[in-house]
């Protein structure tokens, strides 16, 4: 069964959208439509606020941690329009602010860190764009109109070890890959070839605006997989073997809208929350069927009211 461990006194004064471990689960980053950030420091059962971050002027949708490699940075995005990325330096500063999207940012995510330290930004303008830090400055690229109406999730393809794609004709390590979920009710998949992106695959099984994107860990046996779900009450797990061809299997239909999909860090395990109030993780036989294998019923109120970041 899933079970509460601990439970956290944010002290946000408005709805929760977020709230995000770092890489070693000793701190908590949350924020709200109060348009702050917090972090928080988790020890011992109990937590002590660390930072209050301000500077968004509108909900702020979803946080982000880098990779500890980096030093401890948090990004975030709202709908202000704004992405910000923040660094403790002593104490909590905002060391750059993103400004070039047209309406609210929804989503933010850290490429792998392998990569550098590289945020992909999903918006409702549509557009997607990929912040690279160059040491002491920051540089865009832009995917203009990657979904129609709007992005609502991004997710990166996580490292493998080197194997040839015949797609792209690169060893699949060095290719960056990004998936986004969109209000077309399109999963598209992205891959950088020099400094532009382009449209690898174009994912159609949803029939409704696809809420959140989640690729799972590179881990087990060579298959990508991908989770998806919608408006649609529907949770799609998609698998590939080679990147040109996408396999969906409707995991569950399900009461309600779905707002969030999560791996597990093996990947064997995904965890699925929504408007229904519940989280229930999902496992996959060895015949490729899943099933529900634990729940828990958070009560009133939705776990993440994620309709809002597009409003």
């Amino acid at each position: 069964m899933v079970s509460v461990l601990n439970t956290v006194d944010t002290g946000h004064e408005d709805m929760i959208h977020d709230a995000e471990m770092d890489y070693y689960g000793l701190r908590l980053a949350t924020c709200s439509s109060d348009n702050s950030v917090k972090v928080f420091d988790l020890k011992n059962g109990s937590q002590s606020l660390v930072a209050d971050l301000k500077g968004h002027d509108g909900p702020v949708w979803q946080v982000a941690w880098a990779h500890p490699k980096f030093g401890n940075i948090l990004a975030s995005c709202s709908y202000d329009r704004k992405v910000m990325i923040w660094k403790e330096l002593g104490e909590w500063k905002k060391i750059y602010e993103h400004t070039s999207h047209d309406s609210s940012v929804n989503s933010v995510a850290w490429a792998p860190h392998e990569f550098g330290l590289i945020l992909a930004c999903g918006s409702s303008d549509g557009s997607i764009s990929i912040l690279t830090n160059n040491g002491d400055s920051w540089s865009t690229q832009k995917i203009p109109n990657a979904h129609t109406i709007g992005c609502n999730a991004v997710s990166w393809c996580p490292v493998i070890d080197p194997t040839f794609d015949a797609a792209s004709h690169q060893r699949t390590g060095t290719v960056k890959r990004l998936a986004t979920g969109g209000c077309d009710n399109l999963v598209k998949i992205w891959r950088e070839e020099g400094d532009r992106w382009v449209e690898e695959n174009k994912l159609e099984a949803h029939s409704d605006w696809v809420r959140d994107v989640a690729w799972a860990p590179a881990v087990g046996p060579p298959r990508a997989a991908l989770a998806s779900c919608s408006q649609d009450r529907r949770v799609v797990v998609w698998t590939s073997s080679d990147y040109a061809s996408w396999k969906p299997n409707v995991l569950n239909v399900f009461d309600d809208v779905i707002w969030n999909v999560s791996w597990s860090l093996t990947g064997g395990i995904l965890a699925v929350s929504g408007g229904d109030n519940k989280v229930s993780l999902w496992r996959e036989n060895s015949e490729g069927q899943w099933s529900c294998i634990s729940e828990l019923n958070k009560g009133q109120g939705n776990l993440n009211n994620a309709d809002q970041r597009v409003l």
